[in-house]
């Protein structure tokens, strides 16, 4: 037994007071003389034995009257278990990713657990909550009461593995302190293992949220499948993790209009085609109609008005292979003589390529350098006869240079099939055995501190990289190389291009590393922003000559179509949609383990946490036992003789 105000106990010395009172109080009796004192001997005895016996009951009883008032008010209590002597900490993870938006036996799982969290936690007591992107350390229910009814889905998902983790940091270091970590989620699959674990001092409650429904249907991607001079035929993947849906309707908006309709049967997955027309501006929203998950339902997409990539060629050789690769419907191509080069052409170009030129004169190699440092791209393909010197001046800007030519036939069978040129689709599979291109002769590099892209048969390079420059060790005519006729020099040439200057995607996805080009003359301390309806964004930027380059990952955070701006001028669209990772809805199993436990209930997980720390006041009952004894005294006065 416990006492809430154990102070009070000091009280019970004052017991001794009575009991002085009661041996010290001695009466004194007067003889009478009477004449048949041996008739009334033994009445007096009884009666003095009587009397004492009284006295004795009542000071009993007053004794123990004082006592329960004195206990009383010092307020016992007595609990099942040592928990209420420990300091508490309560954390509580709540995860509202967008499979929360499923909807439960007492409706939306997030809305349903926010009510009962807001229902079963005192209001005195202090926690710490935490959620996909917001957390709220050391506080109470009442002061994250409106935060918590205004709480948005997430795009930003963790990982259960990730969000148990980084739920156990806010606990302090106190070894004397019990730490209750309630962990609320539906448990969707996620690509790590969820391996929880507690120990002594930390009681895990997972609260495993269910869905009623496992059948949704989502739009998972979109892309262009075909383009002709009167038409884009644009494809959408829709897929689905439950029962077949027969006359699906997926409708393509512009803007606010209507443009296209059509209905599907979708049974796992479905492909449907809508044609768009060609050089028209296209701000587009696809939308399904399904009442499962609502983040899913729709996908932007934009369609700009055509971005061309300008690419010029210093010639000193044929250039008819960079012509077939660099054509009029996506770049605008400019060949020039080396010895006719206007360097006012230079800023203005994404991408240029020095095409076997002898000499690399000073001016050009100035002009060069400063071009690559706006983030120009630059190709470097040298001839046979080389200025050694010259082209050694301009490659020291990049940690490169050349050695003696070497005369001899060179395999080229290595290729570097993680470089960006290569990982993006350009390849099935890695391939072993080809019909390898060969060079009759070529240049050793004084030191290799640049990326491979291709390699010969020994290892050295034959087109390696440093940032925005290429650099190719071997003169790429036909007299000296069969790599023109190789299939490797298209998507090589192609794709260094288009990486000169990225011209935005259809759309990007919220969470990934998205960079994409814009192209723009900017003021001196001007920046360019996202900006959609009360949404504006300062994305994360890098301003060349002709260019911006964008990044960006978390932000934005809402799905839609953005305006690029500059200050009021809107350039270009940019649409963002949700990772469809949550669409599938697939959970984990959990069992309980030694300080873990799993429930479906948030109350019930609130009620045992209290039952634990319970106490059971018994204040009450030393009243009624005062009271009691009152009365027994009350009855001993007026009774016992």
């Amino acid at each position: 037994m416990q006492f809430k105000h154990p102070e009070l106990l000091y009280a019970l010395f004052l017991l001794l007071i009575p009991i002085i009172v009661h041996l010290f109080h001695l009466r004194k009796f007067k003889k009478v003389a009477f004449t048949n004192v041996a008739f009334l001997k033994e009445a007096t005895i009884q009666t003095r034995k009587s009397s004492q016996i009284k006295k004795w009951l009542i000071l009993c009883t007053r004794l123990l009257l004082l006592t329960a008032l004195i206990l009383a008010f010092a307020q016992p209590f007595i609990s099942k278990s040592k928990a209420f002597k420990i300091e508490k900490e309560t954390v509580i993870y709540l995860d509202n990713s967008f499979s929360m938006q499923a909807k439960g036996e007492r409706g939306i799982l997030l809305k349903r657990a926010i009510q009962d969290l807001i229902s079963n936690i005192p209001n005195e007591e202090t926690i710490t909550l935490v959620t996909n992107n917001s957390i709220f350390k050391n506080t109470t229910i009442n002061a994250i009461k409106n935060d918590l009814l205004k709480l948005d889905y997430a795009s930003n998902k963790l990982t259960s593995q990730t969000a148990l983790l980084r739920s156990k940091t806010f606990f302090s270091n106190k070894k004397g302190s019990l730490k209750n970590l309630i962990f609320i989620s539906d448990f969707q699959l996620d690509e790590t293992n969820f391996t929880p674990t507690a120990d002594s001092l930390t009681n895990l409650s997972l609260v495993k949220l269910k869905a009623v429904n496992n059948n949704n249907i989502a739009i998972d991607s979109a892309y262009v499948s075909e383009t002709s001079p009167t038409s884009i035929e644009l494809n959408v993947i829709l897929k689905n993790s439950g029962i077949a849906v027969e006359n699906l309707p997926v409708s393509l908006f512009n803007g606010e209009n209507l443009i296209a309709k059509t209905a599907v049967d979708i049974n796992k997955q479905v492909v449907t085609t809508f044609s768009l027309p060609t050089n028209q501006v296209i701000n587009g929203k696809i939308t399904i109609d399904d009442t499962s998950l609502q983040f899913d339902n729709t996908l932007y997409f934009n369609i700009n008005a055509i971005s061309k990539i300008n690419v010029l060629s210093i010639n000193a050789t044929d250039d008819s292979f960079l012509k077939h690769i660099y054509t009029e419907k996506e770049f605008n191509y400019s060949a020039i003589p080396e010895n006719q080069l206007n360097y006012n052409l230079i800023d203005n170009q994404h991408l240029i390529i020095l095409n076997e030129i002898d000499n690399i004169p000073i001016a050009l190699t100035s002009a060069l350098k400063q071009y690559t440092l706006q983030g120009g791209a630059l190709i470097i393909i040298p001839s046979k006869t080389i200025n050694i010197s010259s082209y050694n001046r301009l490659l020291t800007n990049y940690r490169a240079g050349f050695r003696d030519l070497m005369s001899f036939e060179k395999r080229i069978t290595t290729i570097n099939y993680a470089h960006p040129l290569y990982n993006s689709g350009v390849f099935e599979k890695q391939v072993k055995n080809f019909q390898y291109p060969k060079v009759n002769s070529f240049y050793e590099l004084n030191s290799n501190n640049s990326s491979s892209v291709l390699q010969f048969e020994d290892g050295k390079p034959f087109l390696s990289q440093n940032k925005y420059v290429y650099l190719f060790t071997s003169a790429l005519n036909k007299d000296n190389s069969n790599f023109k006729n190789s299939p490797l020099i298209v998507p090589t040439l192609y794709n260094i291009a288009k990486q000169s200057f990225k011209i935005p995607e259809l759309y990007y996805t919220i969470g990934k590393e998205n960079t994409y080009d814009i192209e723009t003359l900017m003021q001196q301390d001007a920046v360019l922003s996202l900006s959609k309806n009360t949404v504006n964004i300062i994305p994360k930027q890098q301003y060349f000559n002709n260019k911006v380059v964008v990044s960006t990952s978390e932000e934005p955070s809402i799905s839609g179509i953005y305006a690029v701006m500059n200050k009021n001028e809107v350039i270009k669209n940019i649409s963002y949609n949700y990772s469809k990772h949550e669409s599938n809805l697939a959970y984990r199993n959990i069992t309980e383990s030694k300080n873990i436990t799993v429930s479906n209930s948030i109350t019930k997980v609130f009620d045992a946490i209290k039952s634990d720390t319970k106490v059971n006041a018994l204040w009450k009952w030393f009243v009624i036992f005062a009271l009691a004894l009152l009365i027994i005294e009350m009855l001993i006065l007026k009774f016992f003789k």
